[in-house]
């Protein structure tokens, strides 16, 4: 599993210009399901996303969670996470799971950082989507939790 996570000033996604979801401060996290993954590697990356202390503290230090900061996330399914491009011109899709494998784990994602206590919105898996984002910094992490680490 592999996440692209922007820390925001507000995020957004619409779909057929409609708003879907909307957040304030707090995270845009991109979120690619490889087809190995399982609950394990969407847990253990919520947890990871949650605890992150990348908000500036009253010194300007990155010191602070999203919880500490009262900020929200966005989640948007992402399977070009997993394009390769490195042969040819066109990028292969193959490592991306299934949609009956990645919409459950997204969710599942989801809900365990809804258990920490953040609020989350999510984009619409399978739709295409608008995202907009004011990234804050800028700062963006790449995470990855492979099955079997």
């Amino acid at each position: 599993m592999r996440a692209v996570l922007q820390r925001v000033q507000r995020g957004r996604v619409s779909v057929h210009g409609e708003t879907v979801a909307e957040i304030g401060q707090g995270y845009v996290i991109l979120l690619g399901v490889a087809s190995d993954d399982g609950e394990a590697e969407a847990h253990w990356l919520a947890k990871k996303c949650a605890d992150l202390r990348i908000f500036e503290d009253a010194q300007g230090k990155m010191n602070l969670s999203i919880n500490e900061v009262e900020g929200e996330i966005l989640v948007v399914s992402q399977f070009t996470l997993y394009g390769d491009a490195r042969k040819g011109r066109r990028p292969s899709f193959t490592k991306a799971a299934p949609p009956e494998i990645a919409a459950p784990l997204v969710d599942t994602f989801s809900q365990a950082l809804s258990t920490a206590g953040i609020t989350v919105q999510t984009g619409s898996f399978g739709e295409h989507m608008l995202v907009e984002l004011e990234n804050d910094g800028p700062v963006t992490l790449v995470l990855e939790r492979n099955a079997g680490d």
